[in-house]
């Protein structure tokens, strides 16, 4: 938790520790991690803000903090085309389940298909029926959705 709210305080944010890269720039652009040749023996953290920037400690928490103003960290963004391994096309379940990982602990999951052009239908049906179903506390909604993506999100919520 620390981490995510660290890395939405500046304009660029990067951990290299081993062969591990955390990446997050810019305010509304998804989180990378990724792998690479071995950095070094250590890690090192990057952070970078503009002397002029208008962000705002309380407008980062309040975009991901609960409505009570506790600052319980209750929403999330899941970068969508990071559940792909290669080439290869979201269709399957078992792709849905490991996307969804751990996301029962929020509240709100706002999951991102930038880059997304396709999803397939037990994909869709696993995460927008079978997940919600399961996690009635959960409210899972899509953004930045191609009109494909969106077709088979609604084919599947229709199916409930």
């Amino acid at each position: 938790m620390g981490i995510f709210f660290a890395s939405r305080m500046f304009d660029d944010f990067a951990i290299l520790s081993g062969e591990v890269v955390f990446s997050h720039e810019l305010e509304d652009v998804a989180d990378w991690i990724v792998e690479r040749e071995k950095y070094s023996s250590g890690t090192a953290v990057i952070m970078t803000l503009s002397n002029h920037t208008s962000r705002t400690t309380k407008r980062v928490f309040d975009k991901f903090a609960s409505e009570s103003g506790d600052y319980g960290f209750t929403k999330t963004v899941v970068p969508v085309r990071l559940a792909r391994y290669g080439d290869d096309d979201l269709v399957s379940r078992s792709q849905a389940r490991r996307l969804l990982a751990r996301v029962d602990r929020f509240k709100l999951v706002m999951l991102d298909f930038d880059g997304v052009d396709a999803i397939g239908q037990a994909f869709a049906d696993e995460i927008f029926r079978v997940f919600p179903a399961q996690h009635p506390e959960v409210s899972v909604v899509e953004i930045k959705a191609s009109s494909p993506v969106r077709r088979m999100i609604s084919r599947a919520r229709s199916a409930g």
